[in-house]
């Protein structure tokens, strides 16, 4: 039993402890030097520069200044000079762009130390992917200091010596007569530097209009609009890049080209001359061309519906013009219109002819409206009145001579009138006139209107509607005495009772208007 008990007490063996002390030391040796959890790996975007010489691995990437990443690799790019950097980016830095810009910037001047300074992209553009690459165009390298001082070497001090000494002669040198000659009256005499300073007054408002200009360059989206033409200007500089023959081309005929302007170099200082005026009225023309826009956009916006339908329209058009050209033939409206011809040339007459009668009708028109139709709206106010206007009474009247004259005979309707058997006799006339004598029952009263002793004038050449309305109850249309009466040689009559026909009546009283028989 002592045996067994012996090994039920024994511990770990020797070589478990060792194996699992070698694990444990491996695998921290590998997180001090790596730094980085086995089998974890974060995202990885990879950028081509120029240069890369001032960069190392782990150097941080940073985004407004705050580390989001570091380097992981910097490796030769195969065939070129540049060189492509791996870029490991924490979660806090994504996402990135394809729009994305990338600096490599020192982080004290003159340290050595370098970062990659990273700016993601705007949001608008497409994200970028795990492994994606930045192009060379939207990376940087800085600018190092022995590349600022090799660039100014003896022979290229010298020469910037003599173009700001040449450059100093061009600004302050007097111009001669001959140059004086075709230059502006305004600029004759000056330096090229005293004719800068002139230019300079000019130039608050030629730079407003620059700035405006410029800002209207950018876009409604400056960020969109300026990214577009950063691709198109890339595209059209790698067409360039593959076209050299022709590239060469379009210089030498540029150069052809600028040597023809400089041929005509009178002619362009005229039109830089006469080009101020021109803008300014340009200036007004593009005023009133901006205040029409909007009504523009309105009338686009409004017509659009209209737009859309047309196919349609024209669509459904189609079978009516066939039946329209079938309308228009010879055997439909074309004969029809030879056979109106000579209506048509009637009726050209008759339309002249009628620009001579129309006048008359509206005189005619103006008359009746103006003059005989308010007249004929007056009542007559006499002992007669019925209350009503005149032109009633008048209708009035033929509606009792229609039931007045109900006899008829093979002629026609007649009325028969009693016209005579009174006591009273009537004589009409003067001595220049042939008399007439009349008898009747009871003394007349008088005649309404008055005659004037004249007849009216006759006036052909008056306008009817300009003249006055006749007053129907003035003195025109007052009672007149009666004609002479010539009593009968008969027994007086007795006295009729007040109101009877033949009573005696008092001045200004209402006569009843006695009705005549009839048979």
């Amino acid at each position: 039993m002592a045996p067994g008990r012996r090994s039920q007490r024994r511990g770990p063996s020797v070589l478990l402890v060792g194996a699992v002390a070698v694990i444990v030391i491996t695998a921290g040796t590998f997180l001090g030097f790596t730094k980085d959890i086995p089998f974890t790996r974060g995202f990885e975007i990879q950028a081509v520069f120029e240069s890369a010489n001032s960069i190392r691995p782990n150097s941080p990437v940073r985004i407004a200044g705050v580390n989001v990443g570091k380097v992981k690799r910097v490796e030769a790019e195969e065939g070129t000079d540049a060189a492509v950097v791996t870029l490991q980016i924490d979660e806090q830095g994504l996402p990135i762009h394809k729009d994305a810009t990338l600096k490599i910037r020192p982080r004290i001047f003159l340290e050595g130390n370098f970062f990659v300074d990273l700016r993601p992209g705007t949001p608008t553009s497409p994200a970028l992917g795990d492994g994606d690459t930045i192009m060379v165009t939207q990376t940087a390298t800085p600018v190092q200091l022995d590349e600022v001082l090799t660039s100014l070497q003896q022979d290229t001090r010298e020469d910037l010596k003599d173009v700001i000494g040449a450059l100093g002669d061009a600004l302050n040198k007097k111009p001669t007569a001959a140059e004086d000659a075709g230059v502006d009256p305004s600029t004759r005499g000056e330096t090229a530097a005293e004719s800068l300073n002139d230019a300079a007054d000019d130039g608050a408002p030629a730079l407003r209009s620059t700035a405006q200009v410029s800002d209207a360059l950018l876009g409604q989206a400056p960020d969109e609009d300026m990214q577009r033409l950063l691709r198109g200007t890339a595209r059209a500089t790698e067409g360039l890049a593959r076209n050299e023959s022709q590239l060469q081309d379009l210089v030498s005929n540029f150069n052809t080209t600028m040597a023809a302007l400089a041929s005509e170099s009178d002619n362009l200082s005229l039109s830089i001359r006469r080009l101020a005026p021109t803008l300014e009225t340009a200036d007004e023309a593009l005023d009133s061309l901006n205040a029409a826009f909007p009504a523009t956009r309105a009338f686009a916006r409004e017509i659009l519906p209209g737009v859309r339908e047309t196919p349609a329209t024209i669509a459904a058009s189609f079978p009516w013009i066939a039946q329209t050209r079938s309308l228009v033939s010879d055997a439909e409206l074309g004969g029809l219109t030879r056979q109106l011809s000579p209506a048509t040339r009637d009726l050209a007459r008759v339309t002249d002819a009628a620009l001579g009668f129309l006048p008359q009708a509206t005189l005619a028109s103006r008359c009746a409206s103006e003059v005989l139709l308010p007249t004929g709206d007056v009542v007559i106010r006499d002992e007669f009145t019925t209350g009503v206007e005149n032109y009633k009474e008048f209708f009035y009247a033929l509606v009792g001579l229609a039931g007045e004259g109900q006899n008829f005979d093979g002629n026609g309707q007649y009325v028969r009138f009693q016209t005579g058997g009174g006591a009273q006799k009537i004589q009409l006339g003067d001595a220049n006139e042939e008399k007439q004598f009349g008898s009747a029952a009871v003394p007349p009263q008088g005649t309404r209107p008055k005659f004037p002793g004249t007849r009216p004038p006759y006036r052909p050449d008056a306008t009817c509607y300009k003249n006055a309305r006749p007053n129907l109850n003035g003195p025109a249309g007052a009672r007149a005495a009666s004609d002479r009466v010539v009593p009968l040689k008969t027994a007086p009559p007795a006295p009729a009772a007040p109101g009877a026909p033949g009573a005696p009546v008092a001045p200004g009283a209402p006569v009843a208007r006695k009705p005549e028989p009839t048979k």
